[in-house]
């Protein structure tokens, strides 16, 4: 038990658990910057659309009494969040189909 513990480490348990960018693997590290850039971008992007729908919910049901605003702002908060979670696992889905396919 003792001598398979000293084998391993932790950047073992990590590298086995993080994507390995997939179809991406062969990007040169300034393509893979580029790529993280675009998607925080995106990302901020969405929870700025999420933050406008919350903030139109709540003057739309509050302030002006006006239920189609309220509603409007609904379909804001979940599209904005749906981007969010969608965006984030984007390296994680990348890889799980390239290793499906191969």
């Amino acid at each position: 038990m003792y001598l398979a513990a000293a084998k391993g480490d932790i950047n073992t348990i990590i590298g086995g658990i993080a994507p390995d960018w997939g179809p991406f693997g062969s990007l040169g590290n300034e393509a893979r910057v580029m790529v993280e850039v675009v998607m925080a971008v995106a990302i901020l992007l969405c929870l700025a659309l999420a933050i406008w729908g919350a903030a139109k919910q709540r003057i739309g049901a509050t302030a002006l009494r006006d239920t189609f605003s309220a509603e409007q702002g609904k379909g804001l908060i979940i599209a904005g969040l749906t981007g969010v979670f969608i965006i984030g696992s984007l390296g994680t889905l990348f890889t799980i189909v390239y290793g499906m396919a191969i």
